[in-house]
Formats: C-alpha cells, structure tokens, sequence
C-alpha cells in the first residue's frame, strides 16, 4: 500500500491523518503553520482517499499498519501524531498498537467509542455524480447540490475532483468501496486498547461527536488524557476556528 505524503519543513516529525472523504490537502494551511513552528509535517491521504493508493480492504487495523509503513519508510520516531475524525481513530489506535514511535498524541473531534454509519447520505450523492454530463466543477456543484445543500460540506468533498483526462472530471476517491465498507469508520477502539503517554482531545463546542458520556471512555482508553474545547467550530474544526485549534495544539506540544 502506497501511501502519498506532502512533507513541509525540517524538524521533528508531525504526522496529520485527515477524516472521511478528505486528504492531506485539507490540512495545507495548519501543515504550513506547524512546519514554521519547528516541525517537519507529513501530510498523508490515507488508503482509497487523496493520491494514495486503493484497495479492496479497509479497516482501522490495516490503516494503523499503513501508518507504520510509512513511519519505517521515512524513518519516523517519536512523531507527534494528529489526526481528525476518521484519521483520529486511526491516529488512536496506531499509538495504542506502537506506543514507542508516538510522542504525543492529539485527536481532533472524535471519541474511541462506536459511532452508527452516517455518511450514506453524502456517499450517496456524490455516487449520483454524473461526470458524462459535466464540463465543470460548477456543473459538480450544481450537481451535488440536489443532495447536499449545505455549502461548506459541497466544497470539503468537492476538492476530491480532478481532471482525469482533458475535459472528463472524477474524484480522488475509491467510492465504491467506501460506499461498501462505511460502517467501519464507525467502529469502536479495541477494547483492550491503551496509550499512557499525554493525549489531547479537541471538539467543537458546537460539534455532537464528542458529548458528556464520553469523556469517561476517552479517560479509559487515554488514562493522560485531557479534553479541550475550541469555541465557534462545529466538527471541521480546525477549518472552522484554525487559530484557536493552532493555539491548543501548540500549548500542548510545548
């Protein structure tokens, strides 16, 4: 499995795993700001997301093993580790599985615990996609519309389009087999699953992902945990408040 990266800076390493039907490249910004900050950031598309490659499997266990292929590869020690939604249970269980090569962990609004499949309904309209009947990405958008009206979750999904050949468009995404195997973005951390280094959990406040009852989980699985919460910033938060989610991740690191 061959993972694509955008490496920024010189430093220690800081590792990004994005959420669901994102890439590293949601993260260029924050990436940016790090790397000025001391730190060499890799931002990695995960498996059938971005320019990595794709593959009928798809799980956290595989992902987490993807992560410590690349940290082999690259020669990656005592990385400090984020990741967001998805990228955060695998960024959890990747430093539960090899504790050693995580120096600190920080997970952007997510919880270990089972999540029911709730993306079907943005899977569904980005399957809907006619890209035969597309000169455009306005034409996408106008498309996608029908589906989904928020605009904000339009333009996250939409920067999966790319020119596949002149004039024909198609996303940087294994739809089929993430329509197929959604239910494991759900899934809970393993049970016997612990990291006893220092671990930052960070949730919107205007997020549901991480509510009240989860606070005692997180303590369980993360027994050094500590849990922030960024103001005006619902799940997306880092794209949604970056200079306070920037703040809380710099206070923590140093």
């Amino acid at each position: 499995m061959e993972l694509y990266s955008n490496i920024i800076g010189e430093g220690k390493p800081f590792i990004i795993l994005h959420g669901f039907l994102g890439m590293g490249d949601n993260w260029k910004t924050l990436g940016k700001e790090f790397s000025e900050a001391g730190f060499q950031v890799h931002l990695i598309d995960q498996r059938n997301h971005g320019r990595s490659s794709w593959s009928d499997t798809f799980n956290y266990e595989v992902m987490a093993e993807d992560i410590k292929r690349y940290c082999e590869k690259h020669d990656l020690k005592n990385s400090i580790l984020l990741g967001h939604s998805m990228g955060g249970k695998t960024a959890m269980l990747f430093a539960t599985l090899y504790p050693e090569l995580v120096e600190k962990l920080i997970i952007a609004d997510i919880s270990p615990r089972f999540y029911p499949v709730h993306h079907d309904w943005i899977l569904n309209g980005l399957a809907a996609l006619d890209f035969d009947q597309m000169e455009s990405r306005g034409d996408a958008d106008e498309a996608l519309s029908k589906h989904i009206k928020d605009l904000g979750i339009r333009q996250f999904l939409l920067k999966n389009l790319y020119w596949k050949e002149k004039g024909k468009l198609g996303l940087r995404l294994n739809l089929d087999v993430l329509q197929q195997e959604v239910a494991e973005v759900g899934e809970a951390l393993p049970s016997y699953a612990t990291y006893n280094k220092e671990t930052l959990f960070l949730r919107g406040d205007r997020s549901e992902y991480i509510g009240a009852d989860d606070e005692a989980i997180i303590k369980n699985y993360f027994p050094k945990a500590t849990i922030e919460t960024i103001p005006n910033a619902g799940h997306w938060l880092h794209a949604e408040n970056p200079e306070a989610f920037y703040k809380a991740v710099m206070d923590f690191i140093k």
